[in-house]
């Protein structure tokens, strides 16, 4: 595998590190290198933030992303992706959540910006918004084939307490089910 280059944005208390930190832990257990750097503001809540996630099978040896060479972003918040979508590499897939980011025509020209309501899915299908970091990474993942679903499913399962298991079963089928449709789409 060459390397992958991912960033999620959003804003504090959404999860977007947890999902970079499952992402990371899951290719390091797979025998791989896993690096997730993130910054966020002081702001709690509320503050713009944004985890790089970079996987190799070579060793990392510069933790940061470099401008340009993400090749997937995902954000939930349009304060961040305005802030970062800048990163992304020409041509490079961009997801948002259409009542929450809203990228211009040129935006839509630059990259390939896929609409898919990750707030809605967690909040009302699964019934419970912290969700939103899983239906998140099913989405990412299905995406960018980055990991084996199964070691993926598993790790993120060992992030969170275990009454919450078959929640985040529920939301990491629903996030894979809402990207499969939408890639299937974009090649209809």
């Amino acid at each position: 595998m060459s390397r992958i280059v991912m960033r999620f944005t959003g804003v504090g208390g959404q999860g977007v590190l947890l999902a970079g930190e499952i992402f990371a832990a899951a290719k390091i257990k797979d025998g791989g290198f896993g690096v997730k750097t993130a910054t966020y503001t002081s702001q709690v809540r509320g503050g713009p933030t944004v985890v790089d996630i970079q996987l190799d099978d070579k060793e990392i040896f510069y933790p940061y992303a470099i401008d340009g060479q993400i090749d997937f972003m995902l954000s939930v918040a349009d304060i961040s992706y305005q802030q970062f979508k800048n990163g992304v590499r020409e041509g490079g897939t961009i997801i948002i959540d259409p009542n929450l980011v809203h990228p211009s025509e040129e935006d839509r020209k630059r990259w390939n910006i896929v609409e898919i309501p990750i707030i809605t899915i967690a909040k009302e299908e699964v019934g419970n918004v912290i969700t939103q970091s899983v239906v998140a990474l099913a989405i990412a993942n299905t995406y960018m084939k980055a990991l084996d679903e199964k070691l993926l499913i598993e790790t993120m399962l060992s992030k969170v307490p275990p009454r919450f298991h078959e929640l985040n079963k529920k939301a990491y089928e629903l996030g894979k089910k809402y990207a499969m449709e939408a890639i299937a789409k974009a090649k209809a």
